[in-house]
């Protein structure tokens, strides 16, 4: 039997925001750059894009598309490659979103602690931008 030689963040959290809001703050270069870093993402499979950031950058790929549901990319920053997926499902109250960044080794542990709060503060971001982008449609 294998056994995996990776780890991975999981950091969830359901928003009282409609999914089509929360998929447009995850995939709208303007609205990831309120919330996460700027960047030159597109959404289309295979686009190769950056996030930029005072401590360096982060060389992207997008990996997975599916509209309203599923948005996957590399994530290769500091000589530690991952994969970020978000993963959205509607609720009665809104969105709940899943985001697992993938493939870290096991001996990785600041990168993973790195990313678990950095994640946090992220996602804490993201529900200040669908607050104001709510505001103003």
């Amino acid at each position: 039997m294998a056994t995996s030689n990776t780890r991975s963040v999981v950091v969830e959290r359901e928003f009282a925001f409609p999914l089509a809001q929360v998929w447009a703050a995850l995939t709208r270069p303007e609205l990831i750059h309120d919330w996460l870093m700027p960047n030159d993402f597109r959404l289309d499979v295979g686009h190769a894009f950056n996030f930029s950031a005072e401590w360096g950058e982060v060389d992207c790929r997008v990996t997975v598309v599916e509209p309203m549901r599923r948005l996957s990319y590399s994530w290769s920053a500091f000589d530690v490659d991952t994969v970020v997926t978000w993963t959205l499902t509607p609720t009665e109250k809104g969105t709940h979103l899943c985001m697992e960044q993938s493939g870290f080794s096991t001996d990785q542990k600041q990168a993973v602690g790195g990313a678990t709060g950095g994640w946090r503060r992220f996602l804490d971001n993201l529900e200040r931008t669908l607050g104001e982008e709510g505001g103003s449609q």
